[in-house]
């Protein structure tokens, strides 16, 4: 089968190290997010002054430098879908970018997870391509090795609620059918995103670390679809409140 060719060349014939050469006093450490509201509030609240820009064939991705509690630190927005995230973190990494404090929403599986709480993936369905031609075939990969308990710290010390489990990451946002919903909770997962397990590969790949979180947006367990938070739009001080948390990570990778 294709997806079971993986090929592990850390040389391709188009690198992102070729034509993308390295930002002289780059931060190493970057915080990324895929919310557009939550991100530009972000970026206004810390004064961020560009340094770089990336990336696709129909949009531009400019790379900020913000100090948060004394420490320079890059800021992004990544894109949605792991095919293209991917492309873009590869980018940052040929730029100098060493570690990634990553997060977003997600949909859940158990109805019991509150909305705009934290889930901790420890572990991905790799439901997608992209992780397949960074890392052997598998059914699963693990996620955010490192770093849980130092988050687990801050997310106590603000009285904020969390879980952590296994995420369903899926490129087909449109194919989440009852019937795959229902078979990937047997297989234990609680949540479902587009990007982790391809994330989670290409760090292990490139040998760099991400910590990748979520925030609990729309409920797949029920008989009706429900929205909840997912718009940008939507609980946008909480949202606020949870981009804070990702730079207090950042904070703890120097």
């Amino acid at each position: 089968m294709l997806l079971e060719e993986f090929d592990s060349n850390r040389n391709a014939v188009i690198n992102a190290f070729d034509i993308i050469q390295p930002i002289k006093n780059i931060p190493p450490i970057a915080v990324s997010c895929f919310s557009r509201i939550t991100f530009d509030r972000l970026l206004k609240e810390l004064n961020g002054v560009p340094i770089a820009s990336t990336g696709t064939a129909n949009m531009d991705i400019p790379i900020y430098k913000v100090i948060y509690n004394g420490i320079e630190m890059a800021l992004f927005m990544s894109y949605v879908g792991a095919p293209g995230c991917i492309a873009i973190l590869v980018d940052v990494f040929a730029m100098g970018i060493e570690k990634i404090v990553l997060f977003g929403t997600c949909g859940v599986l158990d109805a019991g997870i509150k909305d705009c709480s934290i889930i901790i993936p420890n572990a991905a369905v790799r439901d997608e391509g992209t992780s397949f031609h960074y890392a052997p075939a598998s059914d699963e990969i693990k996620v955010n090795i490192k770093y849980q308990d130092e988050f687990i710290e801050i997310l106590n010390r603000h009285k904020c609620s969390y879980t952590v489990g296994k995420v369903w990451t899926t490129d087909g946002c449109y194919r989440e059918t009852r019937e795959k919903v229902n078979k990937r909770k047997e297989n234990g997962c609680i949540c479902v995103d587009m990007e982790c397990s391809a994330v989670a590969a290409l760090a292990g790949f490139r040998e760099k670390e991400v910590f990748h979180f979520f925030y609990a947006a729309d409920n797949l367990d029920n008989d009706e679809w429900d929205a909840r938070s997912l718009a940008n739009s939507a609980n946008v001080l909480d949202k606020d409140r949870i981009a804070l948390l990702a730079m207090e990570l950042a904070t703890k990778l120097m």
